[in-house]
């Protein structure tokens, strides 16, 4: 039996083992597939053998190598941590199944270099939820920007380049500009970048005094794949990707390492009762409230699919960046349930687009009224993870927004309440209307935008829905979502010991 420690590294490993193998499968499409889904099935192994002992009370770490005094590249599991590696283990097993799919389906070229870049990818997600401390998260949040770009640029025409360009550009020049100059920082204060429960600035808070909303400003920002606003420009500009993409990005790795990062550095570096008594995250809670409220207005005005959902992406990560600058408890269950419910329930909607793009070659929604009426169980997913973004129960998406309420009445920030409840409202109006208009209204003939016009070719019982591997998975983890609303008890007492419970 492979003990929990062991379990990290090989975490690690697993996934660049899998992709050379994957390399070496390049000539054989059925045996490169097949190692992709081992490696997944393996992987989710070994991060479950490492969420059962940390559930058990266990902390299991590895340290690597120390590059220098104080500065180790070394992991440890703790329940934020392992929570995150395990959605994103998770998932990507799910997200493997769509891929073949949907790149099947679509007669996608370079498919090899799809499926490396993928593994290579979850192998740094990995580093990212073990990391024992800043420096050897900002190694693998760098590993995790480079090996996403070729994932980006995959369809290598004009509009993918520059997506490209934007996604590298805001990544990197965040997180060597803003990110890696906080780490220095700290370190200067503090003489270690090491998590600690409490965190580690409590100790000094003479020494950062009232920059401390400056230190704090720089994580903010520096940590891009969070995309506070303005420094979200990277995430609608890499929707020029393959849906399996924007489905890794939005709800596997990459915009989750950013928030993860985000309340992980609030929880484990600043430490809640610092932030609460010093007032320092105050101005970066207002910022990620206009967050949520200026990007679901943007995405209501969205017509293509993808961009719409992308700009929810943005509205939907401020909650998680909410919840930690709110200096709360209540805040911080809220921000880190959100990244569970989220992943579900965007993962779901993403693979419902890409879907429909593989069965009708449709991205704008004013296209798809009708669409509902040959794709039932594509428009019927997408329904149920409209449902959990939106907060509504039955769905895991209503107890993040439950606890984040709770945490701004604990502040005293009541507006704050009533900027989530207005987000809930235009969740409803950009998200709900798109399968109200797939099933009840009127198609358009094909080639132009839909006019409710009588007549149009979309009859009921005419059913033609995207291949199976693109709709069994939208179906999990709609269903998981469904689920994890029952089983809420759990994660969260699995999470107490974030906010100083158990």
């Amino acid at each position: 039996m492979i003990s929990a420690g062991l379990a990290i590294p090989l975490a690690l490993a697993v996934p660049i083992i899998g992709c050379l193998l994957i390399w070496l499968a390049d000539k054989s499409p059925n045996l490169r597939e097949g190692v992709t889904l081992v490696t997944g099935g393996i992987l989710l192994f070994l991060v479950i053998t490492v969420f059962a002992a940390v559930s058990d009370g266990g902390r299991p770490e590895y340290h690597f190598i120390d590059v220098i005094d104080g500065l180790p590249i070394a992991f440890k599991a703790e329940p934020l941590g392992a929570m995150f590696a395990l959605i994103a283990s998770g998932l990507w097993l799910v997200n493997s199944v769509y891929s073949i799919g949907y790149m099947r389906g679509g007669n996608e070229s370079h498919q090899t270099r799809f499926y490396m870049s993928f593994a290579v990818a979850i192998s740094a997600a990995m580093g990212v939820a073990f990391a024992a401390n800043l420096f050897t998260l900002f190694i693998f949040y760098e590993v995790l920007t480079l090996s996403t770009f070729p994932l980006v640029t995959h369809k290598g025409n004009a509009d993918a380049r520059r997506g490209g360009r934007v996604y590298l550009g805001v990544l990197m020049a965040t997180s060597i500009g803003l990110l890696l100059p906080a780490i220095v920082w700290t370190y200067a204060i503090t003489g270690t970048t090491e998590f600690v429960p409490g965190g580690i600035m409590s100790a000094h808070a003479d020494a950062v005094g009232p920059l401390a909303g400056v230190l704090l400003g720089l994580y903010a920002f520096g940590v891009g794949k969070a995309a506070l606003m303005p420094a979200h420009p990277w995430l609608p500009n890499a929707m020029v990707a393959p849906t399996p993409v924007s489905a890794f990005l939005h709800a596997v790795a990459v915009v989750k390492a950013g928030v993860f990062s985000i309340l992980k550095i609030a929880i484990y570096v600043f430490g809640i009762d610092f932030l609460h008594e010093t007032g320092a995250s105050m101005p970066f809670m207002w910022i990620a409230a206009g967050s949520i409220l200026l990007a679901s207005a943007i995405a209501m005005n969205k017509d293509n699919l993808k961009a719409r959902l992308a700009f929810s992406t943005v509205s939907q990560l401020s909650y998680v960046t909410l919840g930690a600058m709110l200096a709360t408890s209540m805040g911080v269950m809220g921000g880190a349930m959100q990244i569970a419910a989220h992943a579900l329930g965007k993962m779901t909607l993403f693979m419902c687009a890409g879907a429909v793009y593989v069965a009708h070659h449709k991205t704008l929604i004013s296209e798809m009224r009708g669409l509902g009426r040959v794709m039932p169980f594509t428009f019927g997913a997408f329904f149920i993870g409209a449902m959990s973004i939106i907060g509504l129960p039955p769905m895991a998406g209503s107890w993040p927004k439950f606890f984040l309420m709770l945490g701004a009445a604990d502040a005293g920030q009541l507006a704050i309440i009533a900027a989530l409840i207005i987000s809930s409202i235009l969740n409803v109006i950009y998200l709900l209307s798109i399968p109200v208009q797939a099933f009840y209204m009127n198609p358009a003939e094909d080639g132009e935008k839909a006019t409710g016009a009588k007549g149009a070719g979309i009859k009921w019982g005419a059913l033609k829905e995207a291949p199976i591997l693109c709709i069994a998975p939208p179906i999990a983890t709609a269903l998981g979502g469904f689920l994890l609303f029952f089983f809420a008890d759990p994660l969260y007492n699995f999470l107490t010991p974030l906010i100083g419970v158990g």
